[in-house]
């Protein structure tokens, strides 16, 4: 048997829906297809308004422009992550001071004080594997009066919020539950990847969850966010299409970061049946290998549910206890003569030659290097059997057994 590491959902529906457009609507880049899309994320989220892009990266980067982020401004990152975390960061001439992170891969919120600066504008948490991070700490964090007084605003809207933006890398985690409500409604910006290997796909995408407080009109920011995400133009190429509307302003330096409807159409699919088919799906495969993998006690098992959080079962993040980067490395060339296919989430960003050359540093984050140097992500998507799943810890199992043997 053979298995591969990741694999999306293109089905029957999935063809179906974008086989529309041709036959239907005949319109490829953004239009109704998208609006559909947004309108079917907002009742998944609960978000007041969802805004649809081409990228996760794309999304970060255009919230944090329209909070006025840019050059001497610095947003605080968990060091264990994907690098389009710090990338993002980075592309709008913005610092990332990282942050080491917990045994559950997520965010230190322990630490994240101690870097706060007055050049603080954002932080951005990762829920990593789908795993929602610890939002009620890090939204009183940034309400505390030390905080906010740290806070020197630099823009209107950095001045209408009055404290430090909260923006959630939720490229892993939509449908992940937090405090009895969706995660991606825990603090001020979610922002989704439909990246091809994410939960749900666009084959590349993703969208911001706009959930902003008092005084601030969530609608009227969807609005503008909707413009600035098309070089600030007022009107979708769909709309100017239109007969007698051609006419439209350029009201800000925009990006162009819009989703086409083709990509949207895939995504709507999936997003339609995801909370009562694709998630719970999901959820099974993950208590499958809980189960086959709780009876080893060298066995480190994911964060799955508490009565505080529930998971989106985005990644299989199995650690081997004990056992060191190199020991990690020949057991997983042990489980690919075995024809299965598993990653590693992530190689941390001080490792790579991009980081260490601005100067970060392997040894001030000790927990992520440690969480790195064991961990194996094992196959885990939709319509994934039981039968592979079985094959896999048994290759898992085997390629663990001969190493100890050795």
């Amino acid at each position: 048997m053979k298995v591969q590491y990741s694999k999306p959902l293109i089905d029957e529906d999935v063809v179906n829906e974008v086989n529309d457009i041709f036959t239907n609507t005949g319109w490829l880049t953004s239009g109704p297809k998208v609006k559909e899309l947004e309108s079917e994320l907002c009742k998944l989220t609960t978000a007041p308004a969802v805004a649809c892009v081409n990228s996760w990266v794309s999304g970060a980067m255009l919230i944090m422009r329209w909070f006025g982020v840019g050059p001497g401004d610095e947003v605080i990152i968990p060091s264990y992550t994907y690098s389009a975390t710090a990338l993002a960061v980075m592309n709008i001439g913005a610092v990332p001071v990282m942050v080491d992170v917990r045994e559950d891969f997520n965010i230190d919120v322990s630490k994240i004080e101690e870097k706060i600066t007055a050049k603080t504008k954002v932080i951005i948490p990762v829920d990593l594997g789908g795993w929602p991070c610890d939002y009620n700490e890090i939204m009183h964090l940034v309400k505390l009066p030390s905080v906010v007084q740290q806070f020197i605003p630099a823009s209107e809207r950095q001045q209408r919020l009055g404290r430090i933006l909260v923006l959630t890398d939720a490229a892993h985690s939509i449908g992940a539950v937090y405090s009895g409500r969706p995660a991606a409604v825990a603090t001020d910006f979610a922002v989704f990847s439909f990246h091809s290997v994410k939960n749900i796909t666009t084959g590349e995408g993703g969208a911001i969850c706009i959930n902003l407080p008092v005084p601030f009109n969530n609608e009227d920011e969807f609005k503008f966010i909707k413009f600035f995400g098309l070089n600030g133009q007022t009107k979708s190429a769909y709309e100017k299409n239109q007969p007698g509307s051609w006419r439209y302003d350029i009201i800000d330096q925009g990006m162009k970061v819009n989703m086409p409807d083709i990509c949207a159409a895939v995504g709507l699919s999936q997003v339609r049946r995801y909370v009562d088919d694709l998630l719970p799906e999901r959820k099974k495969l993950y208590e499958q290998y809980n189960q086959l993998l709780g009876q080893y006690e060298w066995a480190i098992l994911p964060p799955f549910d508490t009565a505080e959080k529930t998971s989106s079962y985005h990644l299989y993040m199995l650690r081997i206890k004990g056992f060191t980067e190199a020991q990690r490395d020949n057991m997983i060339s042990l489980i690919a003569e075995k024809e299965v296919a598993v990653n590693v989430h992530y190689i941390p960003m001080p490792m790579l030659t991009l980081f260490k050359n601005c100067g970060y540093k392997m040894e001030d984050y000790p927990v992520t290097y440690q969480n790195y140097s064991n961990e194996i992500t094992l196959p885990l998507y939709n319509r994934l059997s039981t039968q592979e799943v079985t094959f896999v810890v048994s290759a898992v199992v085997n390629a663990y057994n001969t190493l100890m043997q050795s």
